[in-house]
């Protein structure tokens, strides 16, 4: 098949190339540098996280995808387009929320969407169009996901028990541990396969664009790249426990990790190419970018190097609003104590089994136990911020009732008591208590960490009172769940209990 170029057309995208090219790369370097922090957390969970490890490959990925492009590409003319600098705004208010707020996955996002928007707005809706794609990969740079590990520790604890009955191993299951008679298993977080699921999604949407043109076959492909790893990790959670009960637990776990890491994976993702490999129909030699779809747009265009400082200049707009309120606090009192509870004594804390939360960032920490003299004895636990901030936040990874890599490891969520959200955990012997945890923020008194981000984002961004505080009660036995109700009733309003510790006085 022969095609007519339009020569003058071509001789001047590739003029323009060049031009919108440099400033493109000059935007991308400046915003990665303007918000290094977060460019250099990403760079350290890509290379330490093992559930985010993928995202190394995502970069890469995107530059093969343009370059499958570049002829077609080279066909097309480069324009300024000022309308997607309304995208490098809306990246910046998601960038400036999490900031406020204290979520990393929204100042991430808000990070890659300045990025998209650069793109957009240095090279124009029609090329936008043509990298729609990639464009759209770019959000897999975004380390999400970590919420798919509890619904997928049930699902893998749901495959593994029976598959254990089945084949005769008397198992157990409390929560997400697992007890046979050669010991018991935590299905922890790193266990619950969501690194796995989450890097072949990636994958999958990669073949399902890359070897896919009809959209039934796209959609079918993706939901068998979701179904069969979840499978495949119940099947490796069964097969690590039934081998520690024909042999030991650490021969077991010892070759569970290697398999996984080096070939079990790399089997399971040869499987769901082979089971899709037949259906392949997109042409590998076919057109890349669809010229009948492209957007005919004349206006809004501006020079490159202009719509490149006007994105900048958005950018650090919204830098510079997140270091003002950064720099609101309040003040706290020099000295804060424990309050005293009616009913309740302060006695000697527990040297058998020793709990504490983790609050490294918090401008006072206090724990003491409390005992009523009649078989109840409870922890309680207090850390005050004058306010939040990176690293100094009353939730966050490894924040709060257990850091990360704990000796302490969570069982399960329990009913609430006296409305704080309570959970069971357990440490080595084994030893279990119950932690039933309140927070206070800006006038809210919540649970839910979800409510604490969004009175943190009010607090921060509409004003009012900086001061945050965490509060614990803990308590072990079988009557521990009637000892925290009583104490936590003896302590009385638990807000009025928070103010007190963060008034001056």
């Amino acid at each position: 098949m022969t095609v007519a170029l339009d020569h003058r057309r071509l001789r001047g995208g590739q003029g323009a190339w060049p031009r919108h090219g440099a400033a493109l790369a000059a935007t991308a370097f400046a915003l990665l540098l303007l918000f290094a922090r977060d460019t250099a957390d990403l760079a350290r969970l890509y290379w330490t996280s093992t559930t985010f490890g993928h995202c190394l490959f995502i970069a890469p990925v995107i530059g093969w995808l343009v370059w499958l492009r570049r002829a077609e590409l080279a066909e097309l003319t480069p324009m300024a387009w000022t309308p997607g600098l309304a995208l490098v705004a809306l990246g910046g208010l998601a960038w400036l929320t999490g900031a406020a707020a204290g979520v990393a996955l929204a100042r991430h996002l808000g990070l890659v969407l300045m990025l998209q928007g650069a793109v957009v707005t240095l090279l124009g809706p029609a090329i936008a169009r043509g990298l729609l794609f990639p464009l759209l990969y770019a959000f897999f740079l975004v380390p999400f996901g970590e919420g798919l590990e509890p619904p997928l520790q049930a699902v893998t604890v749901a495959m593994t028990l029976p598959l254990l009955h089945l084949v005769g191993v008397p198992a157990q299951v409390d929560g997400v541990l697992i007890t046979i008679p050669n010991g018991y298993f935590e299905v922890a977080e790193a266990c619950s396969g969501a690194k796995f699921v989450l890097a072949m999604v990636a994958f999958a949407v990669l073949v399902a664009n890359v070897c896919y043109l009809r959209w039934s076959r796209r959609l079918a492909f993706l939901v068998v790249s979701l179904v069969v790893p979840v499978i495949a990790n119940g099947l490796r959670a069964f097969g690590t426990i039934y081998a520690a009960h024909l042999t030991s637990v650490e021969a077991a776990t010892g070759f569970d990790h290697i398999v996984y890491g080096w070939v079990f994976f790399g089997l399971v993702m040869a499987a769901v190419l082979a089971i899709g490999w037949r259906w392949f129909d997109r042409d590998p030699d076919g057109a890349w970018i669809d010229r009948a779809a492209l957007p005919r747009i004349g206006w809004g265009g501006t020079t490159p190097w202009l719509a490149a400082a006007l994105a900048l200049l958005i950018a650090a707009s919204f830098a510079s609003w997140a270091q003002a309120i950064a720099a609101r606090r309040d003040v706290l009192p020099v000295r804060v104590a424990l309050p005293a509870v009616p009913g309740w004594q302060r006695v000697a804390m527990s040297r058998t089994a020793p709990w504490s939360p983790h609050y490294p960032g918090a401008d006072h920490y206090l724990i003491g136990r409390y005992s009523d003299g009649r078989g109840h004895d409870v922890d309680l636990a207090i850390a005050v911020y004058a306010a939040q901030a990176e690293g100094a936040e009353l939730i966050g990874f490894g924040i709060g009732p257990l850091a990360e890599n704990d000796r302490w490891v969570k069982v399960a969520s329990e009913a609430p008591i006296a409305g704080g959200a309570t959970i069971r955990i357990t440490a080595p012997g084994p030893v279990e208590r119950l932690v039933a945890s309140w927070y206070r923020v800006g006038g809210t008194l919540t649970a839910s960490p979800a409510r604490v981000k969004l009175a943190t984002l009010k607090a921060r961004l509409l004003g009012g009172r900086q001061a945050a505080v965490a509060l614990h009660v803990s308590a072990q036995g079988p009557r521990a769940r009637d000892g925290m109700a009583a104490f936590a009733g003896a302590l009385g309003r638990l807000d009025a209990v928070a103010d007190r510790l963060t008034e001056a006085r």
